[in-house]
């Protein structure tokens, strides 16, 4: 079940608890990539608690070059990323599942929520 969030916190599933409003711990990463005939070419993106939202792409096909890029995102689009990641129920998983690095690339995902820390890889 999803509970509202009030202004002063931020929804978290905890697994203590079905779910209940927590302190503004919150944090998003994901990141795929691989190292083959271009070198080290990867997405990646994140979200802090701040509301910082940082994206990075890097890719040498035909000598490209890295892209960086910064922006804030408002509470709302924090609110909706965490209730995303509530609904999902991810926080509740395990990386069973996770597909393994192999020379082909890796991904990689971490949420902190609250008191809940998940790292995928």
């Amino acid at each position: 079940a999803v509970v509202s969030t009030q202004s002063t916190g931020t929804l978290c599933r905890s697994s203590t608890s079905h779910s209940r409003i927590m302190s503004e711990a919150f944090y998003l990463r994901y990141y795929v990539g691989h190292r083959g005939k271009f070198g080290h070419e990867f997405l990646e993106f994140e979200f802090r608690p701040d509301g910082k939202l940082r994206y990075a792409n890097n890719s040498n096909y035909k000598n490209d070059t890295m892209i960086r890029k910064e922006s804030f995102v408002s509470p709302a689009v924090l609110e909706e990323v965490k209730r995303i990641i509530v609904d999902s129920d991810i926080l509740s998983e395990d990386d069973d599942l996770w597909p393994v690095p192999d020379r082909v690339g890796r991904q990689e995902l971490e949420i902190v929520c609250g008191d809940e820390h998940i790292s995928f890889t």
